[in-house]
């Protein structure tokens, strides 16, 4: 199933424009140091990348602009977010 969805929004991706683009990315995790450091090393330095903190604390939304090569690349991005426990990708 989970790669029916990559193959979805790969098509998706390929239909909605030339390639380099920018892609924004966005997870949302509890908040713990650990698994912030792991999302944050999905991306490279030059990406803009924003944490904001719930209001009660509990929950940390990472937003992130990246230029992306092509489609390609940023399912391989989403397969390795997978492997975060907890990790929610919007």
């Amino acid at each position: 199933m989970a790669e029916d969805k990559f193959q979805s929004l790969k098509d998706k991706l390929n239909e909605a424009g030339k390639w380099p683009r920018v892609y924004f990315f966005k997870f949302i995790i509890k908040a713990d140091n650990q698994k912030l450091a792991q999302v944050e090393a999905l991306f490279g330095t030059e990406a803009d990348v924003k944490i904001k903190q719930s209001h009660k604390g509990n929950y940390l939304s990472i937003s992130a602009k990246e230029l992306m090569l092509d489609a390609e690349s940023i399912i391989e991005r989403y397969r390795k977010a997978e492997k975060i426990e907890g990790l929610l990708s919007l």
